[in-house]
This record gives C-alpha cells, sequence and structure tokens, in this order.
C-alpha cells in the first residue's frame, strides 16, 4: 500500500520493542472473544482501510490477512484503541474458524477456572 498509518493514529499507540501492538478479536453481537494477535503499523493501516483484518507473524515475520488461505474471514466493523495505547480491540463478523485449530476461537480448548 503507498499510503501509511495516519500519524494521529500512530503517535498513540505504545508498541513492543519489535514494533508490535496487541490486537484482540471480538465477535460483533455476542462480545465473543475470538483471538488475540499482532499488528504492526501497515496491518494496522490495511485493517482501517479495507475492513479485512490483517496482522503481523512473528513466526513468519510477514502480514497476513485472515482468511486469505483458509477462508475464515473477519471483516471489521469497529477498532478501537485501549486507554494505555498498547492493545487494539477488532469488533468483527467472523466467518468460520477463527483459531487455527479449527475451533471456533482460540480459547476453546483449556477452561483454567469456571464458575461451578
Amino acid at each position: 500500500m503507498s499510503a501509511s498509518l495516519d500519524p494521529a493514529v500512530s503517535q498513540r499507540l505504545k508498541r513492543t520493542p519489535d514494533g508490535l501492538v496487541c490486537a484482540v478479536a471480538q465477535q460483533r453481537g455476542t462480545g465473543e472473544v475470538l483471538m488475540v494477535a499482532w499488528m504492526d503499523d501497515e496491518a494496522l493501516h490495511r485493517t482501517l482501510t479495507t475492513r479485512r483484518a490483517t496482522y503481523y507473524s512473528r513466526s513468519r515475520q510477514q502480514l497476513w490477512v485472515k482468511g486469505e488461505t483458509s477462508g475464515h474471514t473477519q471483516y471489521v466493523h469497529e477498532v478501537r484503541l485501549d486507554c494505555d495505547g498498547d492493545t487494539l480491540l477488532l469488533t468483527v463478523d467472523q466467518v468460520g474458524a477463527a483459531c487455527h485449530t479449527g475451533d471456533r476461537t482460540c480459547f476453546d480448548a483449556t477452561v483454567l477456572l469456571a464458575d461451578v
């Protein structure tokens, strides 16, 4: 992309030493937490301009658009920045599984504490 992240947004971000910001994806309407990923400035810019959730893969060291290969896409309705500037909240419509394991969310597998 030729354009870059709005400087007013960029200056509010508190990034990790490697330039990333935590991003939490939440299902629109239900509030279900789907997944946690990372964004760099380019991923956030692409997400804001295309409404397609774009993240930064720390293992592959590259951008990835959610669902580009799996078809399990995230259409982004809203992006919020938390009060500290170190976490983004994406409100999305998830198509298919959000987790790379095939689960609906990345938080389906292990419950550490639950109401009895």
